[in-house]
């Protein structure tokens, strides 16, 4: 396809614009897709405040966006298993293939793998993008686009409950109940988690985690949290906490809380990098910490569970902005963090 795509760029800290770009061929093992929604993830709004996340620093112009769905346009020569026609969840990290950990199948450790959105690669706030075609996975009729958009956080949910070791007969606790929180709590309903309960501040968010399937949620403003989560496991504690929220109170509160040999899942990056932890608890209880970054083999999985109706993918979509709006959507997503769980562009 020869022509042009409009494109929104970051043009400075808190600022967007548009360009005019040439639409990508794509090569031969690659596919063309039209976009057609990306999801605002949470390093998108990082990105657009502060122009950085640690090292990586944003050059601009810069295209945000790293939560794609679409409908493939074109195929490269030496793809066989899509056609045009095809709707898709695009994988945003291409790795490597070669070094150790992709090949030994922890790809998402890759050191060398480009992602959309990390700088100095450029994102998917865009009409059209050229990508490898295995990265690109195909949604069955009951799956959205927009679904297929949120497979990406999804994906991080079901890597957190696979790396704590979920399955039936535990209880949960998840700390936090943003996006990250919520599919999180619901990959492990998912995977048979018997009861999972949700931990937030924000009374508004622990009702959308009702709505979506929490067994319980606690509003850490107003009650004591760690007494609570006894008082529900009979002064046991829960077997599996996952912590979303990135705060070192949560962090502190997860220790507390947790079983004896319970594991403890860390997900949320904390605004300093570091979290200070009573290690001395943690060891007489001899707790399993586990870490998550980003997910690997996961968007098959994750497809599957959304067309048999075992997420509620567009239950966590609160806010879509069409593309040209895209200003107004990232600076609406940051102004009302408390009442956005999720805002989605609809190119």
């Amino acid at each position: 396809m020869v022509g042009m795509m409009k494109t929104a760029v970051m043009t400075g800290i808190g600022k967007m614009g548009f360009e005019e770009r040439k639409i990508p061929v794509p090569k031969e093992n690659e596919v063309l897709v039209k976009l057609e929604y990306v999801g605002i993830c949470g390093s998108d709004l990082h990105y657009y405040e502060t122009g950085a996340i640690g090292s990586k620093k944003v050059q601009f112009p810069f295209v945000l966006g790293h939560e794609p769905g679409g409908v493939v346009v074109e195929v490269g020569s030496g793809v066989t298993h899509l056609k045009a026609g095809d709707r898709v969840a695009l994988e945003p990290g291409k790795t490597c293939g070669h070094c150790e950990f992709c090949r030994t199948g922890r790809y998402n450790l890759c050191p060398d793998v480009v992602f959309f959105a990390t700088p100095p690669v450029d994102g998917v706030f865009q009409e059209y993008v050229a990508h490898e075609a295995a990265l690109c996975f195909k949604l069955p009729d009951s799956v959205s686009t927009l679904e297929g958009a949120l497979i990406e956080p999804l994906a991080v949910g079901f890597h957190a409950a696979i790396q704590g070791g979920a399955h039936m007969g535990q209880t949960a606790v998840v700390m936090g109940s943003g996006c990250i929180g919520l599919v999180t709590m619901m990959a492990l309903k998912s995977m048979g988690v018997s009861r999972v309960y949700v931990v937030d501040v924000l009374e508004n968010r622990l009702q959308k985690a009702l709505e979506l399937g929490a067994d319980g949620v606690i509003n850490g403003a107003n009650a004591d949290v760690v007494e609570e989560v006894g008082r529900l496991t009979q002064g046991m504690g829960c077997d599996l906490v996952v912590e979303t929220a990135g705060a070192q109170a949560t962090a502190v509160q997860a220790i507390h809380m947790a079983k004896k040999g319970a594991v403890i899942v860390m997900v949320g990056y904390t605004k300093s990098g570091e979290v200070t932890l009573p290690m001395s608890l943690a060891l007489d209880k001899e707790l399993t910490f586990q870490t998550v970054f980003r997910y690997r083999h996961i968007y098959p999985m994750a497809i599957d569970a959304v067309a048999r109706g075992a997420i509620n993918l567009k239950g966590i979509v609160t806010d879509i902005f069409p593309l040209e709006e895209v200003q107004k959507a990232m600076d609406y997503s940051i102004s009302h963090k408390a009442d956005v769980v999720k805002a989605v562009i609809k190119i």
